[in-house]
């Protein structure tokens, strides 16, 4: 079998950005503990599931997404100050750490504490890896059809399709 749009799909990968002009490891999915999707309704990055269109089980991978095909190039206007009342009673961040936020429609997003001054707590709202190119080498453990109740939920169910809902 060949992956495929409803294919549900466990890979491993190493994960590799450059800083400085050198290669730097970022994580991996190991096969104890593999990456596992259901390939083709927009869980995954597209140009990452592009460069795996096709692969067949034992095939070995090594791609290179541009910073734009990945996580998007950083913008800058995502640089935003949440005033230093909003946190009340609460801790002050430290910065470097992740907060998780919402905004009013619901919607959950993590912004990263950049800076602390006598007003604001100012943060970053782009992903972790904007503006970073991603190096991706791997192999692909298993390919299966997705289970009804898969394509239903919209999700893998584990590697054989029984894992936690």
């Amino acid at each position: 079998m060949i992956i495929q749009s409803n294919s549900v799909v466990a890979l491993t990968y190493d994960l590799y950005t450059k800083e400085n002009d050198q290669e730097v490891f970022v994580e991996k999915a190991d096969e104890q503990n593999p990456l596992v999707f259901l390939f083709g309704v927009g869980m995954m990055l597209p140009k990452f599931e592009e460069n795996l269109a096709g692969l067949s089980m034992g095939d070995l991978y090594d791609f290179h997404l541009a910073a734009a095909d990945a996580y998007g190039l950083k913008d800058e206007n995502a640089i935003t100050e949440l005033p230093l009342d909003m946190f009340g009673q609460m801790e002050m961040p430290e910065i470097g750490s992740i907060l998780p936020l919402q905004d009013n429609e619901g919607n959950q997003f993590r912004a990263k504490v950049n800076e602390i001054n006598e007003s604001a707590v100012v943060v970053d709202l782009n992903h972790p890896m904007a503006g970073q190119d991603l190096h991706f080498i791997g192999k692909i453990i298993s390919i299966r059809a997705a289970t009804d109740e898969e394509l239903a939920h919209g999700h893998a169910h584990g590697i054989d399709g029984q894992a936690g809902h």
